[in-house]
């Protein structure tokens, strides 16, 4: 015990090294309160939209007369669906930062209402969020790198190498004292911020323990990498050069070079272009014969086949007719651009196996659910939400039945839905093994630092 006091005064008398810490939980709890704050902001906007649609709502059914009109009204009524954000999004704020979060949808084709948002500025995306995540996987290893690339090459340097590996007791036993300590040290600069900032966002007890050692986890794979490094380095300017260079490489070109492949191999085309097909698909529609278009609509909805025909000129039922045959004409696409969106995911998380970097984010984004695929459960709310609206104005329209104004208590309600969920196992496992092979990597190397080294 008095062996590790000894160490962590040494290393606190360190300025640099006091430094680096103190710098490292300031940024990290800087991320935190900068991903609390958007998430405050985001639940406020939410708060604010719910409060202008439930009035709006009230407006239009006050004005509503008792024998309105169901088309009329359908057309004009924006029904609104959300998506709020799980506890610990701050941490990892991922889609949320580029995505909608609410969404009104009308009872029209839902393939332009659901992309037609998805309009973002690739300049101002690509930096990202400064928060936790940004901290953990990029500037983190930076600070494991500065407090121990000349954990070995300082004491050559300075003359005290000979007489510790001289001092009895087991070979390595130094260097895994200085290694464990420091990643101590770091791991609680780190995600003593994150737990607070989960303690106050009401997290839960289990998710925040799997985020929490996730990220020690990455810590525990940069320690290792950077105590092999400081051990095979000559000098400490050597060291340094060698693990910024493993930095760059595992964190920055890999990383890289695997979206630029994914991109390549399975391109993904625009939300916004499926949104223009199916509005093209529907004004198409006005050009063409009304039965044509009611005859594909009824293929999908046959219940509605033997209602009254279509009088001469507009009529209502037509019109949503025309909507949904353009949904249907887009399905296709519909499906190709998700499979495609799930495949980058899938490839992503494959990379991930040997990328602790991207494993880490991948774990992390699940957890608080605001990755791809907390993405896509929330447009299939939507889609399903949507086609309840659909099917109780279809009644309405299709039977010529008067929309009034006690109609608008019966409209189907949105249920949001968590998008938190538990990482998958085999991530997890791979990060912990690639976690302790580094680690491991890092100790056996420096245990072999003897007198002649």
């Amino acid at each position: 015990m008095k062996n590790w006091k000894f160490e962590l005064l040494l290393l606190l008398r360190s300025r640099p090294a006091a430094a680096a810490l103190v710098v490292l939980a300031l940024l990290s709890a800087l991320s935190v309160w900068n991903g609390m704050q958007a998430m405050g902001a985001q639940r406020v906007a939410l708060e604010r939209i719910a409060a202008v649609h439930a009035a709006d709502l009230a407006e239009r059914a006050e004005r509503q007369p008792a024998d309105g009109d169901a088309g009329l009204t359908a057309y004009y009524t924006p029904h609104l669906t959300f998506d709020p954000a799980s506890p610990l999004a701050f941490a990892a704020i991922g889609q949320r930062d580029v995505q909608p979060y609410a969404l009104q949808v009308r009872a029209l084709g839902l393939q332009a209402q659901l992309y037609e948002s998805e309009a973002i500025n690739p300049e101002l995306a690509a930096p990202g969020r400064f928060d936790f995540a940004f901290v953990l996987v990029y500037l983190a290893p930076l600070f494991i790198i500065a407090l121990m690339h000349d954990m070995v090459s300082g004491e050559r340097e300075a003359g005290r190498l000979r007489l510790l590996s001289s001092l009895p007791g087991k070979p390595g036993a130094l260097w895994r004292r200085r290694v464990l300590l420091r990643l101590a040290l770091l791991a609680a600069a780190l995600l003593v911020p994150l737990l607070a900032g989960a303690l106050l966002s009401d997290a839960a007890p289990g998710e925040t323990a799997l985020m929490a050692g996730a990220a020690l986890l990455y810590l525990v794979f940069w320690c290792g990498v950077a105590a092999w490094g400081a051990a095979v380095a000559r000098n400490a300017a050597a060291g340094a050069a060698l693990l910024l260079a493993a930095f760059v490489l595992l964190a920055l070109v890999l990383p890289t070079a695997v979206n630029a492949a994914l991109e390549r191999a399975i391109p993904v085309a625009q939300g916004a272009e499926l949104a223009l097909a199916q509005r093209q698909a529907v004004h198409a529609a006005w050009d063409k014969p009304k039965e044509e278009t009611m005859q594909r609509f009824f293929r999908t909805h046959p219940e509605w086949k033997n209602t009254a025909p279509l009088p001469e000129g507009f009529h209502w039922k037509w019109y949503y007719a025309m909507h949904q045959a353009g949904d249907d004409m887009v399905a296709g696409q519909a499906a190709q651009y998700r499979n495609a969106l799930w495949s980058r995911e899938e490839w992503t998380r494959n990379a991930a196996i040997f990328l602790a970097g991207v494993n880490v984010q991948v774990l992390l984004h699940r957890l608080a659910g605001t990755d791809m695929q907390a993405r896509m459960a929330y447009q299939d709310r939507v889609a399903a939400y949507h086609e309840r609206v659909r099917r109780h104005f279809y009644p309405y329209v299709f039977d010529e039945k008067p929309f009034g104004a006690a109609d608008f208590t019966r409209l189907p309600v949105f249920v949001p839905a968590p998008g938190a969920g538990f990482p998958p196992a085999l991530l997890a496992c791979a990060l912990a093994l690639l976690a302790g092979a580094a680690l491991a990597l890092g100790l056996r190397s420096t245990a072999r630092v003897t007198l002649g080294v």
